[in-house]
């Protein structure tokens, strides 16, 4: 049991970064396969605008395979989104255990955030730019910048928009040329999201290896963390009790204040 002005132990990623990771990199399989697809189909096209010869049966089974991979990266893309969002939800609580005076945003916005007209372009990055910096905290010193979640946000918000526009063309395309014009676009934006995703399973891998350190050695929180200074992270079989050590039959009694011995040194139990 922990007292409740002391900070509760942090919980595992590994298992969800490795499936939410898992989950790109599936959804990265079917997006490749959308974009030979693209490519096929656009090639397609411009042979049946010189050849007349093409068949039905060409014809028929392009569309069909354009379909089926494109219901797979719809699949694997909502897959991708729900791995990705419960990793999210993990490692946010996990940044609030280690400093919670950090985060901008409350936990809400961490569905609400992706789906909010205009706010959807900042809020998502400002809340994982709060879970790095929080993560990577160490007393008062300052936390590393958070360069590849800059990297990622601009990956991921170009390849939404041209994504969008890649949309509209398909939905606007009624003569063969532009069918095939909007075939190669989307080839574009599907690199882009390529890209986003891979860099993506880069920043689960960085937070869930930074947190997973920090949850397996003994936690000493400072005072500027938001937390008592001499609160210590119980670790399972280690024999140390929460905010400070008694050690095994020898009679005295340590605290621990941060990494310093507590003023007043060490007291013989019993000695008042």
């Amino acid at each position: 049991m922990y007292p409740p002005s002391y900070p509760p132990p942090l919980r595992p990623v590994r298992g969800l970064a490795v499936f939410a990771m898992a989950a790109l990199a599936v959804y990265s399989v079917a997006a490749v396969a959308v974009v030979v697809s693209d490519l096929q189909q656009a090639a397609l096209i411009d042979r049946i605008l010189v050849d007349p010869t093409v068949t039905d049966a060409e014809i028929n089974l392009s569309d069909a395979l354009a379909t089926v991979f494109a219901v797979a990266e719809l699949a694997t893309t909502l897959l991708a989104m729900v791995a990705f969002m419960v990793w999210l939800y993990r490692v946010r609580a996990n940044a609030e255990i280690i400093t919670p005076a950090e985060h901008r945003r409350a936990r809400i916005w961490l569905v609400a955030g992706w789906i909010v007209p205009i706010v959807s372009w900042w809020f998502p990055k400002q809340i994982i730019d709060d879970i790095w910096t929080a993560s990577h905290r160490r007393g008062l010193e300052p936390s590393p910048r958070a360069g590849l979640v800059t990297t990622w946000w601009a990956a991921w918000l170009m390849g939404s928009w041209t994504s969008y526009v890649a949309g509209r063309l398909f939905l606007r395309a009624d003569e063969p040329e532009a069918m095939a014009a909007a075939a190669r676009f989307d080839v574009v934006c599907i690199a882009l999201m390529l890209v986003a995703a891979g860099l993506a399973a880069m920043v689960i891998h960085k937070i869930s290896k930074v947190q997973e350190a920090r949850r397996l050695e003994p936690v000493h929180p400072q005072a500027g963390d938001g937390w008592p200074a001499g609160a210590v992270q119980q670790q399972p079989g280690d024999g140390w009790a929460s905010g400070g050590a008694q050690q095994a039959g020898d009679g005295w009694a340590q605290q621990r204040a941060g990494d310093d011995w507590a003023s007043g040194g060490v007291q013989r139990t019993g000695e008042g």
